[in-house]
């Protein structure tokens, strides 16, 4: 009996203890805050030539908030186990968002492509058309080397046969919006490409900008346009040039081989438009309005 009480007082010094150890650290003071000096300086911009934390830069779609470490394990090994393309494609996007030469670890460490550990990869991504590679770091690479809105237009007006919108549209950050402003200003025509339906970029010569009268116009618009092709080449024959077909001679051979039949046309509602006009062409004058 003296035995078990001797064990019970035991006990209880023990929980005594321990009771007093977890009172000390629940009251336990914590850290003194940094002084305003200090996050003034962790928050400084970087020094010139060095590079920024790239986590703001990252667009919302590459990151990730893991609940605990075996998810973001989950994710990382899921995006390791995908097809070389995929990785690449991750990499690029990372690239273009960012427009700064990365390292492989940095690479690695914002969108979870391991480019050193990957061969593949490592070697698709350096033979890439996108892609500059320094020997060291992996950049974005456009097609036409322009920095702002004034290098895009001494571009553009270097060519006058047109540059297709998506040769232009990752050149560099905010084009898109520049070539508005560029159209806009009238610096510039945006015009669509009927067989590829891509818009192309065309130069507008300050030199050719003139005041049309409005009489000048309104007789251009009257201009009553040739109803059958027939009626186009004969206009042509009588301008002194050579049509490059004969509709008339067309004509001729099918109703002598009998071919002049033509099936009954689908009957199709009569435009309340009576004559063709060159009316549908505002834009030839729209520089003299």
């Amino acid at each position: 009996m003296a035995a078990l009480q001797q064990k019970l007082e035991r006990f209880n010094k023990q929980q005594e203890k321990l009771q007093a150890t977890l009172a000390k650290t629940a009251v336990r003071p914590a850290p003194p805050p940094q002084s305003n000096k200090k996050q003034q300086q962790s928050k400084a911009p970087p020094a010139a030539g060095q590079q920024g934390p790239l986590t703001p830069q990252v667009p919302l779609a590459q990151r990730f908030s893991f609940a605990n470490d075996k998810e973001k394990l989950q994710q990382i090994a899921t995006i390791r186990r995908a097809p070389v393309g995929a990785q690449i494609k991750r990499v690029l996007d990372l690239l273009l968002e960012t427009r700064q030469a990365l390292l492989p670890e940095e690479i690695n460490e914002v969108c979870f492509v391991d480019v050193k550990g990957h061969k593949e990869v490592f070697e698709s991504l350096k033979n890439n058309v996108k892609v500059a590679f320094d020997g060291q770091r992996f950049s974005y690479k456009s097609k036409h080397d322009l920095k702002n809105k004034q290098e895009l237009l001494v571009l553009i007006r270097k060519v006058p046969e047109g540059i297709p919108m998506g040769d232009l549209k990752d050149s560099y950050l905010g084009v898109a919006s520049d070539i508005q402003e560029l159209k806009a200003s009238g610096d510039i025509w945006v015009l669509m490409n009927s067989d590829s339906q891509e818009d192309v970029v065309y130069p507008n010569d300050p030199k050719i900008k003139i005041k049309v009268d409005e009489d000048v116009k309104q007789a251009f618009r009257r201009i009553e346009m040739p109803r059958e092709f027939v009626d186009v080449e004969r206009d042509l024959q009588k301008s002194g040039m050579k049509p490059a077909s004969n509709s008339a001679r067309k004509q001729e051979m099918a109703r002598v081989l009998g071919l002049s039949q033509k099936p009954k046309p689908k009957k199709r509602r009569e435009s309340k438009r009576t004559k063709y006009t060159n009316a549908h062409l505002p834009e030839l004058f729209q520089m003299g309005l």
